[in-house]
């Protein structure tokens, strides 16, 4: 009699759907959630801010939060279409049979079967993304972006992805085809070895195609800054203001690069509307990242766990439910690096949604570490009076809800990390 019991490769079809469509729930439920929460709390100032803030700004940040909400609600659903359409209804299968066809299964085949995917998912995202632009940010006063610089910056972004991408994605198919079982061992050593190089090139090469970077001419803010880097034991490459406001009036500082390519960056709406005492805090803060070595930790994370993922892929790929409970038959002449690699990139989002709280969690933590040591550096009251600034100069909201909170938010809501610092003060 035949066996009439489910293969594997059901089972693995049965299961990827059923993490897909917990994904999709879970997210518009925390989605709804937050947008009920925030316009529940609309009309009144929590009574910690009522004096820093006025009603019309948190009701404007209120506005922004829901409608970015509700946007990205929109972008759930689509992008879990896609996700469908791609796998299970057959759109990488009829990709990469029309590649296979026309260029081969062997390298230029494969590197343009993954070039197609990702166009796919770019083509179906640009819709939204210009919405965002162009209406959102727009309709809160956000954007300051041309549709000129919009198009012209992913231009650029496809061309350095191509730059870096397509050797990138030859060494990984060359390795899974020729270096043995082991091949994901290997593999992990060129990713880590390729991660540290963006890290110093970016910087001084990548950033530059889409903004302007200056150093800083203010001498009195200068002075102040190299004093808290000399306290904190940091040393950077130079101190540069980035023209942000050619694209958003949302205002920022970060410290970018690696070893002696370091380098810290201001954004010129952030310089425009904080005081010298109120930067130097804010820096403080970006330090303290520094100083309690976070940026280090995640690295080592970040190492680890792709470690363990490519292992993974290494097994996968040599499984041929996985493939087929994905909707893709592989073929038997070989030649199926590439497909494996589209197909894990696509699924492991999916059940790694699930363990998001615990990168959130560690970021908070991380904020609040950086706050404390800010709070030693620097008046703590300063980096209050700054952070009050920016929520209301980003229209952040005052009030989100708290599983929404917990679930994404890698930096405490204002309410706890205000009240951390004051404790410090």
């Amino acid at each position: 009699m035949p066996n009439l019991s489910p293969s594997p490769a059901l089972y693995f079809s049965a299961l990827f759907v059923v993490a897909v469509l917990g994904m999709v729930a879970t997210k518009l439920w925390l989605a709804s959630r937050q947008v009920r929460f925030v316009a529940a709390h609309r009309e009144a100032v929590p009574a910690q801010f009522a004096s820093t803030i006025a009603l019309t700004a948190h009701q404007r940040a209120a506005d922004y939060t829901i409608a970015r909400t509700r946007l990205g609600m929109i972008e759930i659903v689509l992008s879990a279409v896609v996700l469908i359409a791609l796998t299970l209804l057959g759109g990488v299968q009829a990709v990469d049979l029309g590649m296979s066809d026309a260029l081969g299964r062997d390298y230029v085949g494969q590197i343009a079967l993954i070039a197609a995917v990702l166009a796919i998912s770019g083509v179906v995202e640009l819709p939204l993304d210009y919405y965002r632009q162009f209406v959102v940010e727009e309709r809160f006063g956000f954007n300051r972006m041309t549709k000129r610089i919009f198009f012209m910056d992913r231009i650029k972004g496809l061309v350095i992805g191509a730059a870096f991408g397509i050797p990138l994605l030859f060494v990984v198919l060359w390795l899974m085809k020729q270096a043995g079982s082991y091949w994901w061992l290997w593999t992990w050593a060129v990713w880590v070895a390729f991660q540290m190089l963006v890290l110093v090139l970016y910087p001084s090469f990548i950033a530059p195609l889409f903004n302007k970077f200056e150093p800083l001419r203010d001498e009195a803010l200068r002075s102040r800054i190299e004093a808290l880097m000399q306290r904190c034991g940091f040393a950077a490459k130079g101190l540069f203001v980035m023209d942000g406001s050619r694209r958003s009036a949302h205002g920022n500082a970060y410290f970018t690069g690696f070893g002696a390519a370091k380098r810290i960056v201001f954004f010129d709406t952030l310089l425009a509307r904080l005081s010298g005492s109120e930067i130097e805090a804010v820096l403080a803060h970006e330090l303290g990242h520094f100083k309690r070595r976070h940026v280090i930790k995640r690295m080592v994370v970040t190492f680890a766990i792709s470690l363990v993922l490519l292992a993974l892929l290494g097994w996968l790929s040599q499984r041929v439910w996985f493939f087929e409970g994905l909707g893709v038959r592989p073929s038997l002449l070989g030649g199926n690096e590439g497909l494996a690699l589209v197909l894990f990139f696509l699924a492991v989002p999916v059940f790694l949604f699930f363990v998001t709280p615990l990168g959130s969690l560690s970021s908070r933590k991380h904020e609040f570490e950086a706050d404390a040591f800010a709070a030693t550096q620097t008046d703590a009251q300063h980096l209050v009076n700054a952070l009050v600034k920016l929520y209301e100069d980003n229209a952040s909201t005052l009030t989100p809800d708290p599983l929404y909170t917990a679930f994404y938010y890698s930096h405490p809501p204002a309410s706890q990390r205000i009240d951390r610092l004051l404790a410090h003060a």
